[in-house]
This record gives C-alpha cells, sequence and structure tokens, in this order.
C-alpha cells in the first residue's frame, strides 16, 4: 500500500505494520559517519538562515539611515547622498529578500543560493563602491585637494575602516550560511579580493599616492581580509562536519529521522525516510525515560508486534521494527496525510449526521478485526482516529495508537500492567468499567468508547464535558448522558438511540460487539433514518 504523509499530527500520534511486510532480520544497527548531508537536510536550515540574515540586514540599514540622515557626516567631505542611497539600495533588497522568503520560497537549493547571491552581491558591490568614495573623500586623498600630508594615521584609518567593514561582511556570510569549506572559500575569496583590486586600480593607476603608501595600505587590506577569510574557511569546515554528523545521528538503521512529529506516553514520533526506497515514514521509539524499565520496553514490543497482527485497511500499517547497537527500540509505520477527528471538528464544527456514521462504521471495522484476534484498544478518542484522502476516495478513517491494547483482562491478571494498566486511557471517552477496574474488559469497552467518540462528532463536545477528570469518570459510572439531539438540532431520533445504547453502564445492554454497531450504524445509512428528529 502507498504510504502518505502527515499533516496535522496529534499529541499521541502513533502508526503501525503487517506481519506479512515485515521481514525476520536482525537488530539494525544505528550508523554513524557515513552518510552525507542532502539537499532535504540542507533546504530548511539554509532557508531559515537567510531569513534571519535578511530580517537583521533590513533591521542594521534602517537604522543606518536614520543615523545617516540624522547625524553629521563622520568625514567631512564625505558624499551623503551616496551613502543615503546605497543604505535604501540595501535595505530594499534585504526587505524583498525577507519577504520572499517568508511568503513564497523557493522550491530548491539552487533558488536559495540565488537570493543568497543578492542578499551577500549587492552589500558586497556597495561595500566596494563605499570604498571607492574613501579614497575620493576620505584622508588617503585629502592632500589632493587640501595642503594635507599623508601620514600613517591616515594610512590606518583607512585600512582598519575598509578591512572591518569586509571582515562584518565575511564573517557574517560565514557564521550563518551553510557551505561546504570549498565553497566558503571560493565565494569568501572573490569577496575579500575585491577591496584590494579596487585600492591598487586607484591608487596604483587612477589616481597615484606614494608608492610606499599605497603598499602599507595594500598589506593591510590583504592581510586583514585573508585572515577573515582563514577564520570562515575553518569555521566552515568544522560546521560541515557538524552538521553532518548531526544528520548521521538521527540515522536509526536504514531511516533518516527527518523531524519530530508527535509522542505519547511511552515514546516519540518521526517523520522519517528510507534511505534506499526513500518512501515517507513514521518512526517511533521509545522515551529515553522509560528505555531503563524492561516493562516498559515488553510492553512497547507488544504495541508493534500487535499492530503488525492487523490488517484491516482502516488500521494504521506498520512496515518495520528493530534494536539499534544502543538497544533503542523502534517500529516504522505508514506516514499519514490528514487531520484527526479531533482537528477536523474543531475546524469544522460538528459533523453531519450522515458524515459521522460513515466515519463511525470504519473505525468498528477496524476494532472488529482487533476484537476478532482477542485484542481491546482501550483509547478509542478522536486524537487517535484519522481521517485522510486514499486513493481518491475522501473521509479514509485510519485508526492509530496501539499502545494501550490489549487481549481481554481480569483484575487478577497478572499481566495486566499494574493498576493504571487496566484505568489507563482519556477520562472523556472511557467505559465505566475500564475506570473501576473490576471484572473483565472485553470488545464492548471500545464499543462505549465509540459511543463517546460519536457523541463528540454530532455535538462537538464528549458527553460528559466541562468537568474536572475525577468528576468525568464519577459521571461515567453514574450519571446518564443527555440525547445528542438535546445538544444540537437536526440529529436524528435513531442516530440518538444508537449512541446512547453503547453509553449503557452495563455492558450487556449495550452492542454485544462492533460488528452488531456497524450494522446498526449500516440500518441508519438511507435518508429515512437520518431525517432530523422533532423535538416538542
Amino acid at each position: 500500500m502507498a504510504s502518505i504523509s502527515v499533516l496535522e499530527p496529534t499529541e499521541d500520534y502513533q502508526h503501525g505494520v503487517r506481519a506479512d511486510q515485515r521481514p525476520d532480520r536482525v537488530p539494525v544497527p544505528i550508523v554513524v559517519g557515513s552518510a552525507p548531508s542532502t539537499n532535504a537536510d540542507l533546504y530548511p536550515l539554509l532557508r531559515r538562515r537567510l531569513l534571519l540574515l535578511a530580517m537583521i540586514i533590513a533591521i542594521a540599514l534602517l537604522v543606518s539611515f536614520v543615523l545617516i540622515s540624522v547625524l553629521p557626516p563622520v568625514v567631512e567631505h564625505s558624499d551623503q547622498i551616496a551613502l543615503r542611497w546605497r543604505a535604501i539600495l540595501n535595505l530594499t533588497v534585504a526587505a524583498a529578500c525577507a519577504a520572499v522568503l517568508w511568503v513564497r520560497p523557493p522550491s530548491t537549493v539552487g533558488g536559495l543560493r540565488a537570493i543568497e547571491g543578492f542578499l551577500f552581491g549587492v552589500p558586497a558591490i556597495l561595500a566596494a563602491s563605499a570604498s571607492v568614495d574613501s579614497m575620493n573623500y576620505g584622508p588617503l586623498f585629502l592632500a589632493k585637494d587640501l595642503p594635507l600630508p599623508l601620514t600613517r594615521i591616515h594610512v590606518d584609518r583607512y585600512v582598519l575602516a575598509t578591512s572591518l567593514l569586509w571582515f562584518i561582511i565575511l564573517t557574517s556570510y560565514g557564521a550563518l550560511i551553510p557551505n561546504s569549506w570549498r565553497r566558503s572559500l571560493l565565494v569568501c575569496g572573490i569577496a575579500a579580493a575585491s577591496p584590494v583590486i579596487v585600492f591598487a586600480t586607484f591608487a596604483y593607476w587612477v589616481q597615484p599616492i606614494p608608492a610606499g603608501m599605497a603598499n602599507e595600505v595594500l598589506a593591510g587590506l590583504v592581510f586583514y581580509n585573508a585572515l577573515a577569510v582563514a577564520i570562515v574557511v575553518f569555521a566552515s569546515s568544522r560546521m560541515e562536519v557538524f552538521r553532518r554528523q548531526a544528520v548521521e545521528a538521527r540515522r536509526l538503521g536504514q531511516y533518516v529521522l527527518r523531524e519530530r512529529i508527535g509522542g505519547g506516553g511511552m515514546g516519540e514520533v518521526y517523520r522519517a525516510e528510507h534511505l534506499l526506497l526513500r518512501r515517507p515514514c513514521a518512526l517511533k521509539v521509545i522515551r529515553p525515560e522509560r528505555a531503563g524499565d524492561p516493562a516498559n520496553l515488553r510492553r512497547f514490543e507488544r504495541e508493534v508486534q500487535t499492530t503488525a497482527t492487523l490488517t484491516h485497511p482502516n488500521t494504521v500499517q506498520v512496515y518495520d521494527y528493530g534494536r539499534a547497537q544502543d538497544g533503542t527500540f523502534y517500529y516504522v509505520m505508514e506516514y499519514l496525510a490528514g487531520r484527526t477527528l479531533e482537528a477536523l471538528v474543531a475546524q469544522e464544527g460538528p459533523l453531519a449526521p450522515r458524515r459521522a456514521v460513515h466515519l463511525l462504521r470504519q473505525v468498528c471495522g477496524a476494532l472488529q478485526e482487533a476484537h476478532r484476534l482477542d485484542l481491546i484498544h482501550r483509547d478509542v478518542k478522536p486524537g487517535n482516529v484519522m481521517v485522510a484522502e486514499r486513493g481518491g476516495i475522501p473521509d479514509f478513517v485510519k485508526l492509530l495508537d496501539f499502545g494501550l491494547v490489549l487481549p481481554p483482562l481480569d483484575v487478577s491478571d497478572p499481566e495486566r500492567l499494574s493498576r493504571d494498566g487496566v484505568s489507563a486511557g482519556t477520562p472523556a471517552y472511557m467505559s465505566p468499567e475500564q475506570i473501576d477496574g473490576t471484572g473483565m474488559l472485553d470488545g464492548r469497552s471500545d464499543v462505549y468508547a465509540v459511543g463517546a467518540l460519536g457523541y463528540f462528532l454530532l455535538t462537538g463536545s464528549p458527553p460528559f464535558a466541562g468537568l474536572s477528570g475525577a468528576k468525568t469518570l464519577a459521571a461515567h459510572l453514574y450519571e446518564k448522558p443527555l440525547p445528542p439531539s438535546s445538544r444540537r438540532a437536526g440529529i436524528p431520533a435513531a442516530l440518538d438511540a444508537v449512541i446512547l445504547r453503547c453509553l449503557e453502564k452495563e455492558r450487556s445492554d449495550r452492542y454485544p460487539d462492533c460488528g452488531s454497531l456497524a450494522a446498526a450504524l449500516e440500518s441508519l445509512s438511507d435518508d429515512a433514518a437520518l431525517a432530523p428528529s422533532v423535538r416538542t
């Protein structure tokens, strides 16, 4: 089955794999030190850095423009109009780059590199032209118009001002923009050579100054710019190594972890990609703080083995599982694109009865298979049901999170994972017997949860909303829920009856299994059954 991608994962988003898709294999070790950084890793980092740099440049230039306009010139003969125009042009380029990166960024690394060229190329060109102004109006060339002798102070000022400007440009580039050391050497080398070439051209040919003085300035520029390039290239080489190590550290077996997309009580879930197949998937690893407990490891392993036995199309699929060399247990599931029912109702409001029935029937189908294998989900809720489009079919349900799934239990069963093993779940959707921990848990507990889920879909809230956790649990035990139609007009009486039967306190009064519940929902599919009830 083709995999799909997740748009809106929930806090406890989990996924799952078919047993026939899982090859028998030895645990796969974490591999470090062999995989280079890819464009998929570089793109988000480069975009973030360019956006940050564009915003910094824009703010700095705005402040500079204000200072240039208000304060008197530092150099008496400097061209203030040229300075203002340079600031405006640079500010415009930086603001435009920031807007593009924020609103409509290029889809490729090459496009980002083009923005990088504008973002650094324009300041470099303007810095070079500013050095020309310094020679036309600055202390080195005052002797041309004024009877001032050139001194060591003049030379030092020019070298310091020009070198500082280019040092800021070069080191900013090296610190913020991810590059290989070769690319840094090429780009920064060309940039660093430009003020040297500009000075040599003017000082030796355009407006000659004494050779000794020109040689001193040239030597100073070469030294400081070469130092800046050396620092940038060294930093880039180290950053490249660190970035590659960070990418490789995110490898687990044959999978590269791209980003965290959710987590539950037991594990963290990451969007991942198979190195060879390039197939997007979701990879779940046990939480580090849980890894030291053998009981937690057994529970986590049971979760993946249980989910792998389920093949219903409305149950999330498991692709693979294994252990890393450090003992990290993980499994790999399909990567779903869509919304949870919780997000769907939050965005669209309560659902139309026909749509709610359609979704609930699919949930019943997934649970029916699990119950045939004597497995109880125990945590059916809106956040654990995702709705996506599959093969052009809209509103296709996937049941998630089998982390609490268990075989039928009695309170005396030693395998029930301690006291919270029986009562674990989400208070708003837990059955009475799941709360009090007495008697045998069976598929009718999931039937109760499906009824509470249907109540949420139809009204926008669970049966007992607005109560504290303890009061919610007590309400499930002792209070009779109001009919959904009393909370929202337009819900058919027949659908009211189905939901309320699921929510009966006594298990014997509910539907005996999810198959019976699905049949009851199917009987409501005709227009007459789903006609709104008339309240008097």
